[in-house]
């Protein structure tokens, strides 16, 4: 089984193990998606519009490549490096489609530049609740050995994304449940760029920075038992693809370090990150992103801990497809650009920004609950 998946990525750059399925689904306003999935739909069933952003966001947008492009450079360069550490010169790269893509993408190009590298770049779909794509694994592990696979995404927030890969990776023998990501303030994994929460230009915005493609689908009346999970690619968003505009900024801001060097970037847990005022903030067993979550879940009546998206990714994604009840701006970060964005899109919705200490996080997203669905 081959992908048809249309993209504007090169087909150098990635292969998407997906299911084309434009034109087969209707996008939901994100009111009416967000009383379904809270009344029980899952949320793969179902796509939301495409958010298109005004004037005044993507300026914000452009400011903040130009300010983080260079950080978010250096964090791709030390995972890149610690991929090769575990994996060698054979490694496939298996990106989570869709807002892992482009990171999968810059760490094929890093790895080509820095040690001449020439590696497989693969995109497939995964989704908390219903696990990998089963049909695309068949397909991986037909061509490569277990080995070989080092799945790649953006960023940890709280870590569901990373229990649901580990569980889900668990039948595949030889197969690393690893995660390697840009970013990992939720201080959830050793196999990431860097713990600070981190903004990674391509959060702020959906299809038009991820190859023209939507969050992947799953539903049985239009995937089949034998078909890799569905995604629709957006042609009518053509003249405003910046895929490769965000790929090009941060790729230019490569800049190739001894390994030894790694020490000089924050990728380390210490005993410092996780306390505040002098009170310890560990956790039994889960890590501090998740048991910071729960605190906030327990504080402002939240009953259900993955309607809180910490993180500035997790929280522009609250805010381009869900329905915001509130944001949180950790004081220390209200003028810091990297929540400019944030700021932006909450104003345009209406959506209240209250200043609250964060521990591990510079914002925090909670989505509304949707009283009587």
């Amino acid at each position: 089984m081959e992908s048809t998946m249309r993209t504007s990525y090169a087909k150098e750059d990635v292969c998407f193990l997906l299911k084309d399925i434009t034109g087969l689904v209707e996008p939901l306003p994100s009111k009416e998606r967000e009383k379904l999935i809270q009344k029980g739909m899952h949320y793969c069933e179902m796509l939301p519009i495409e958010y298109e952003p005004g004037k005044a966001y993507m300026e914000a947008y452009d400011k903040a490549l130009e300010s983080y492009a260079g950080a978010v450079a250096r964090a791709v360069g030390v995972l890149a490096d610690k991929i090769i550490d575990r994996k060698g010169r054979d490694v496939v790269l298996v990106s989570l489609a869709r807002a892992g893509t482009p990171i999968g993408i810059l760490l094929k190009r890093c790895l080509q530049k820095k040690y001449g590298y020439s590696v497989r770049h693969y995109s497939i779909s995964i989704i908390r609740g219903r696990g990998i794509d089963q049909n695309a694994m068949a397909y991986l592990l037909a061509r490569y050995e277990p080995r070989q696979l080092q799945f790649v995404d953006g960023w940890i927030g709280k870590g569901a994304i990373l229990e649901e890969l580990s569980l889900a990776l668990r039948p595949y023998s030889g197969v690393s449940q690893e995660l390697g990501v840009v970013a990992d303030p939720a201080h959830a994994t050793g196999l990431c760029g860097t713990h600070e929460d981190l903004l990674i230009p391509s959060s702020c915005l959906n299809c038009t920075v991820s190859g023209l493609i939507s969050r992947t689908f799953l539903r049985e009346d239009i995937i089949g038992e034998h078909d890799f999970h569905g995604a629709v690619y957006y042609e009518n968003l053509k003249d405003k693809d910046l895929s490769y505009d965000f790929i090009d900024a941060i790729e230019k801001e490569f800049r190739f370090v001894r390994k030894e060097d790694f020490a000089q970037e924050k990728c380390f847990v210490s005993k410092e990150d996780f306390v505040r005022d002098g009170k310890e903030q560990y956790g039994s067993g889960e890590n501090p992103g998740m048991c910071e979550v729960k605190a906030l879940a327990e504080k402002f009546g939240v009953e259900n801990i993955y309607l809180i998206k910490p993180g500035i990714g997790e929280t522009t994604r609250v805010l381009l497809r869900r329905v915001p009840w509130k944001v949180f701006i950790d004081p220390r970060y209200l003028h810091d650009p990297a929540v400019a964005h944030i700021i932006r899109l909450a104003r345009d919705k209406n959506v209240p920004v209250e200043e609250y200490p964060l521990l591990h996080y510079k914002t925090c997203g909670i989505i509304e609950t949707m009283a009587d669905t």
